[in-house]
């Protein structure tokens, strides 16, 4: 009766595991449920990224010289024309002095050619002018003289020789009073070398002025690497510079969410350094290509009015804003499959089925979505992360409060 008796209860398990795993089957697969709620909904744009200056400048020196004097230190605020540091200077000094002397020579000789020369050349003319005069009278005199027999051959002669002179004379007077008057060559020496001597002076005090290495904006120093007695070379970084007057965030997007922002976006921004103080900011850049490594696009944000505990570098987290409704029907992003492709759709529970809806998505949030057409406010949606297909039978599972209940706490298990 015994080996009966156990096959008649086998039997019955049998039967048993069947009917129940018939009326499972019956039931539907349990799965969790997202309904779709009315709710408000923020679409952004979330993103890392660090501040950064309007311009950073690297400061060097384009001769090789000593440091003498380094005037600043790291976080220093400097103002546009603040001497940062100084080089050695001694020899263009001295080059600077000679070429300032060189230009007081050539001045002064342009004075000589003007009050002396220039009035000495114009008298010369006179004087050759007379003397040309003289000439010329004694030359017809010995030739008349001559022909009436008071004189040789010879006396005409000497008179033809002496006008020659003078005339020659006369015509080097002339020549040289004109060199001498403001249009003449003289004058334009004169000029010219006060002009060479100018630019030897500004060449000099160019050199000079490389040795005082200056800010050329407003700016805070953000490095400095070199001291009093070090080379300095061109080439070699001495200190580092961010310019002041207006703060920004450079930030990565992906480039799936590129649809979803636009020039002039309002955007909030936290400093991880000071999560609990955030400051506003408008995108203003975004970059014409993708970067195909990390796909994504790289973006700016203007920050108008930066707080003062904000440093360069500073890992900030920003939430571009795109849109804001407040009446919204909205599902968790986890429930809308294929939501960036052209036909997204869910998997809504109808009559105990799983069933296939297209939707139409609007707004995005962070972890929310939309649902402009599709769906009904209370409808139940099976997320991605459940076993279901379209066609398959299902039912509610148990929610959170339920499974809470069934779960053993950890102390009490043995």
């Amino acid at each position: 009766m015994k080996p009966l008796v156990k096959w008649s209860m086998a039997a019955l398990l049998v039967v048993a595991v069947s009917a129940a795993a018939l009326l499972a089957s019956r039931r539907g697969t349990p799965v969790q449920l997202a309904p779709v709620v009315r709710t408000g909904i923020v679409q952004s744009v979330v993103a890392t990224g660090r501040l950064n200056a309007p311009a950073r400048m690297d400061i060097g020196a384009e001769v090789t010289a000593t440091v003498l004097d380094v005037r600043v230190r790291e976080g220093d605020r400097v103002k546009a024309g603040d001497v940062l540091l100084h080089l050695a200077d001694a020899e263009a000094r001295a080059a600077l002095q000679q070429a300032k002397a060189a230009l007081i020579e050539a001045r002064g000789r342009a004075t000589q050619q003007a009050m002396v020369a220039a009035p000495v050349a114009s008298q010369a003319v006179v004087q050759a002018d007379a003397a040309f005069t003289a000439a010329e009278r004694e030359y017809q005199r010995a030739q008349e003289l001559v022909a009436q027999g008071f004189f040789s051959r010879q006396k005409l002669d000497d008179a033809r020789r002496a006008l020659d002179t003078a005339r020659s004379a006369l015509q080097s007077a002339r020549v040289q009073a004109q060199a001498n008057q403001p249009s003449g060559i003289e004058h334009t020496l004169a000029a010219s070398r006060i002009d060479q001597a100018q630019a030897a002076v500004g060449v000099a005090e160019a050199r000079l002025a490389r040795l005082s290495i200056i800010s050329p904006v407003d700016a805070i120093v953000l490095t400095r690497s070199v001291e009093p007695g070090s080379m300095a070379q061109p080439g070699r970084v001495l200190l580092t510079l961010a310019a002041q007057g207006g703060t920004r965030i450079d930030a990565n997007v992906d480039e799936k969410n590129l649809r979803l922002i636009k020039m002039g976006m309002a955007a909030k921004a936290v400093a991880d350094a000071y999560p609990g103080q955030s400051f506003d900011a408008q995108l203003n850049y975004i970059a014409p290509a993708i970067d195909p490594q990390r796909g994504t696009v790289e973006v700016r944000l203007a920050v108008p009015n930066a707080p003062a505990f904000l440093r360069p570098d500073m890992t900030v987290s920003v939430e571009m804003v795109g849109g804001v409704k407040q009446d919204a029907l909205v599902l968790p992003s986890g429930a809308v499959r294929d939501a960036d492709r052209e036909a997204p759709w869910v998997l809504a529970l109808q009559d105990g089925r799983a069933v296939r809806v297209p939707v139409t998505l609007g707004l995005r949030g962070v972890g929310a979505v939309e649902i402009v057409k599709g769906l009904a406010e209370g409808e139940q949606v099976i997320p991605q992360t459940e076993k279901a297909a379209p066609g398959d039978r299902v039912r509610p599972g148990p929610d959170a409060a339920e499974k809470k209940r069934f779960e053993i706490p950890a102390g009490m298990v043995r």
